[in-house]
């Protein structure tokens, strides 16, 4: 199923029902990627700092793919993604 992410909130909701489809906790995703609990919790709150090799580490450990694509309206709205 793909989803449309336009938002840190989006995409931290994305990676949690991801991890929970795969039954692990937190820590045990903090554990495959090399990071902390506490930076999970972070990115999974929409938390807009995160480091894009901590967010890429986490979509590979989730086997999910990261895709780009030019958005389905015109123009761009930054209101919508900050």
């Amino acid at each position: 199923m793909t989803q449309l992410v336009r938002s840190p909130k989006q995409l931290g909701t994305l990676i949690n029902n991801a991890r929970i489809s795969r039954k692990l906790t937190q820590q045990a995703l903090a554990d495959l990627v090399g990071t902390g609990q506490k930076t999970v919790s972070r990115i999974e709150g929409g938390h807009p700092g995160t480091k894009l090799e901590t967010l890429f580490g986490i979509i590979a450990a989730l086997d999910l793919d990261l895709k780009l694509a030019p958005r389905s309206k015109g123009g761009s709205d930054l209101g919508e993604i900050f």
